[in-house]
């Protein structure tokens, strides 16, 4: 496989057909279906089934597609060293960060990140923390920042904040009646109550799945949301429950509620950087994490 087959089976496989990808690389469709099939009699198999519109991976697809995303990876990461030593500091910076946590940091670190990289081209990936690693070992972001668990072999990790789970409860929920905010609470003790749920992507909802199961709890779902301060709004004001990192306790939830970290969970999901292990960082990666270990240790006191 080379650079050329790599970018050009990819392409079909995202546009599921020769004549759209075709379109999107500038080439031929009769060159395109040409190189896809002596890509295909040189393996012996076919990489996509025609029969369906789009196209369909085949299982030989998958694995060559999966390939295919490997070496690229490791094309753009040599390209971006080596501009990074042809023109010091300069260059782009690809950022995975959820939204959430977009609207914490960016407005706290860009302002520095302008300043001391002028030169340096920052391009914004927003995605559920639970998503965010995947994208790190496939390439296609430089650095995440995510509420995940170093786990990875394929990653280095640097902590920026430690997180805490627990319950928040608007102040109509019978939790908040019984606890004064702040206590901790075992999550059978919320088994009664109405939840606010996060969809499936997002940090808190991997651990809430897990704690969902491991108590054999399956309490009513209010409403499922892609946003956190959407869940949070909606649990305020109808004395619903939501699982909740500390960091997003506010002023507002102090008052229409109460935040109750959970007694029976030890949290492994913090704010983390993660990048590539083994690429060493550009530069101006490695300043923007510092920049926000910074800002955000500056914003907790």
């Amino acid at each position: 496989m080379n650079l050329k087959q790599a970018r050009y089976i990819r392409a079909i496989a995202q546009e599921g057909g020769v004549t759209a990808a075709a379109r999107k690389l500038y080439v031929s469709q009769p060159a395109l279906s040409q190189m896809l099939r002596q890509v295909e009699e040189e393996l012996g198999t076919g990489l996509f089934d025609r029969s369906v519109s789009p196209f369909r991976l085949t299982y030989a697809g998958e694995k060559f597609l999966e390939a295919a995303d490997v070496i690229l990876a490791a094309h753009e990461r040599l390209e971006n060293q080596l501009q990074e030593i042809r023109e010091e500091n300069s260059g782009r910076l690809r950022l995975g960060i959820s939204v959430q946590r977009a609207g914490q940091v960016l407005p706290l670190a860009l302002p520095w990140f302008a300043m001391q990289y002028p030169h340096v081209s920052l391009s914004i990936t927003e995605r559920g923390s639970a998503d965010l690693e995947e994208l790190v070992s496939r390439g296609e972001v430089d650095l995440a920042l995510a509420a995940i668990e170093s786990t990875s072999p394929r990653l280095a990790y640097e902590l920026i904040e430690r997180e805490v789970i627990g319950i928040l409860a608007g102040e109509g929920a019978a939790l908040a009646a019984r606890y004064p905010t702040g206590g901790t609470v075992h999550l059978e003790e919320a088994a009664p109550e109405t939840f606010v749920s996060l969809k499936a992507g997002h940090s808190v909802r991997v651990v809430q799945d897990l704690l969902f199961r491991r108590y054999g709890l399956e309490p009513k779902i209010l409403l499922e949301t892609d946003s956190l301060e959407v869940a949070k709004r909606v649990a305020l004001g109808t004395g619903s429950c939501m699982l909740c990192s500390n960091i997003y306790v506010d002023d507002m939830v102090q008052r229409h509620g109460g935040f109750y970290p959970l007694a029976d969970y030890e949290n492994h999901r913090h704010f983390y950087a993660c990048y590539p292990k083994g690429s060493p960082l550009p530069q101006y990666a490695a300043g923007f994490i510092q920049i926000v270990k910074r800002v955000m240790g500056q914003r907790s006191l």
